[in-house]
């Protein structure tokens, strides 16, 4: 049995204009020590869908479907019994961490309260094992700095305190929603390394929510890719970035800058995304897509099996795809 089990995920919302739907049918299986990539542009539905795991979806949202963690289905559990899971089994860090600490406690105060909370700890020995956690995450004079107040950090610091909060009890999955945002590249690269470091020592599953394919290609086993909510493309990272079979996934990967297209201009998706509230009848990503023919509009295509492995939802075939990707190549 997987670790993480999501069948048929929906998120909805109530709205004044109506109800929106964030997330549509996602699904996967999680696998110990395995690192799955949820990537997407700007309200795709990323975040949405890990919030709903968690129980942290706003007042006016609601979730559907099965999320099997261990057997205990996330979705249906009261708060108090998910409270247990949380932050404890089944942690998470947040896109911003100054917005996620709290101003007004210490590093220490916010780490031991979790050691207290979920393992029962005292405060000294909560305050030993939160200068340890420092330490792995790599913050020099660890003793000195768990007294200090988030303000007192840097930006890339204060990711890794998130980091070393999350892994307090060593959870068996850790989900991390864009977790190298606004960090400058040297930054961006000392987490990921951190990252992988600790899901070796401590085989921790991992949900990265990204919107940047290099950290994707760098870090993660499998890949999802959302747009308007629902999955365009799933399978293995190696499978999709060597033979993507959706559009979508083939304009994100076009939009990648290369080291050897310097002076040029980036490659762009033309369009925008589209309203949550009133998504096309067929695929949403029809009104941008270069390949859109009537039955797309009208249509939606169903997930089915990828070439290699995963699933696609597309009414094209693999292979009319992989023609376009080389016309674009050829005209880069």
């Amino acid at each position: 049995m997987s670790l993480l089990s999501v069948n048929n995920l929906a998120v909805h919302f109530d709205t004044p204009d109506g109800e929106v739907t964030a997330v549509n049918g996602m699904a996967f299986e999680l696998e110990r020590g395995q690192t799955l990539g949820i990537v997407g542009e700007s309200g795709s539905g990323k975040s949405q869908s890990v919030l709903a795991l968690m129980g942290l979806l706003a007042a006016n949202g609601r979730a559907e479907g099965q999320a099997l963690f261990n057997g205990q289905d996330l979705l249906a559990l009261p708060e108090a019994a998910l409270n247990r899971i949380r932050g404890n089994r089944v942690a998470m860090i947040f896109q911003d961490p100054m917005t996620s600490l709290n101003p007004y406690l210490t590093v220490e105060r916010q780490m031991t309260e979790v050691l207290e909370l979920h393992q029962g700890q005292t405060r000294q020995q909560a305050r030993k094992h939160a200068i340890e956690a420092l330490e792995a995450v790599k913050i020099p004079d660890a003793a000195r700095r768990v007294g200090l107040y988030p303000h007192e950090f840097s930006g890339g610091m204060r990711q890794r305190v998130m980091i070393a909060m999350a892994l307090l009890c060593q959870p068996d999955v850790l989900i991390a929603d864009e977790p190298t945002t606004a960090l400058d590249v040297t930054v961006q690269a000392q987490i990921m390394a951190l990252m992988r470091e600790l899901q070796r020592t401590h085989g921790t599953a991992i949900v990265m929510i990204t919107h940047d394919l290099g950290v994707v290609a760098g870090l993660c086993d499998e890949v999802m890719v959302l747009y308007g909510g629902r999955v365009m493309e799933q399978g293995s990272a190696d499978s999709v970035f060597e033979r993507p079979s959706h559009p979508y996934t083939l304009g994100l990967l076009h939009a990648v800058p290369r080291l050897e297209d310097q002076g040029q201009r980036l490659t762009a998706i033309p369009g925008a995304p589209p309203n949550m509230a009133h998504l096309p009848p067929g695929c949403p990503f029809c009104e941008r897509c270069s390949l859109a023919e009537a039955r797309c509009h009208s249509d939606r295509p169903a997930l089915v099996a990828r070439p290699g492995n995963g699933w696609r939802a597309c009414h094209k075939s693999p292979a009319q795809v992989a023609a376009a990707a080389l016309t674009q190549e050829e005209a880069l």
